[in-house]
């Protein structure tokens, strides 16, 4: 079975939705699966450690976690048109990772949610991708294909899904958004499908 890592972190749950969407993409690839996994908070007061096991939702991530997969999604809100800083902690700690080329050739994609359309959508999406390509990894983005690019009003990019929350963080995603979510979880698993071959 390849197993797709779908990573990312999430505070007011949009994000989470997103990871649901993606996995459910990379299960529609023949002979595939998603590892959904997530980061801890980082503190902001000093350095502290969460629990091994969150309150709810799927398990921490692990530097194992990077290592087994065949293929990686990464998953932000937008923090000032960056990725949030619990996802860009844990990648600052894949450096020997790096070093060892553990992750060179692996597809990999990224997605967000902001709240408006002009949030920071793309540049948090390239942020994600420029520590994949240190790794030597192969971003898998949207081709206009997928035809929900073409008539979304709200997320969606040829970089990665994306979500507009709305300036209150309470839209649901829409249907164009969902379509291309599992779009590209799906995309992902049949590169890695393809590289495996």
């Amino acid at each position: 079975m390849t197993e797709i890592l779908v990573l990312y972190y999430s505070r007011s749950g949009h994000v989470a939705a997103m990871a649901q969407l993606i996995a459910r993409g990379v299960a529609e690839a023949s002979g595939c699966r998603a590892r959904l996994r997530t980061v801890p908070a980082v503190s902001t007061v000093c350095e502290a450690s969460a629990s091994d096991i969150p309150d709810s939702g799927p398990p921490y991530a692990r530097r194992d976690d990077l290592v087994e997969c065949s293929g990686l999604i990464l998953g932000s809100p937008t923090r000032f048109g960056n990725m949030a800083a619990p996802l860009k902690y844990f990648l600052d700690g894949s450096g020997d990772l790096w070093l060892s080329g553990k992750l060179v050739g692996k597809p990999a994609a990224v997605f967000t949610s902001t709240s408006s359309p002009h949030g920071g959508q793309e540049s948090t999406l390239l942020s994600m991708m420029l520590p994949l390509l240190h790794h030597g990894m192969l971003i898998t983005g949207l081709p206009y294909t997928e035809t929900a690019l073409l008539h979304t009003d709200g997320g969606g990019t040829p970089y990665g899904a994306s979500h507009c929350a709305g300036p209150d963080n309470m839209r649901p995603l829409s249907e164009y958004e969902k379509q291309l979510c599992r779009a590209l979880g799906r995309r992902v698993a049949e590169t890695a499908l393809l590289l495996k071959r």
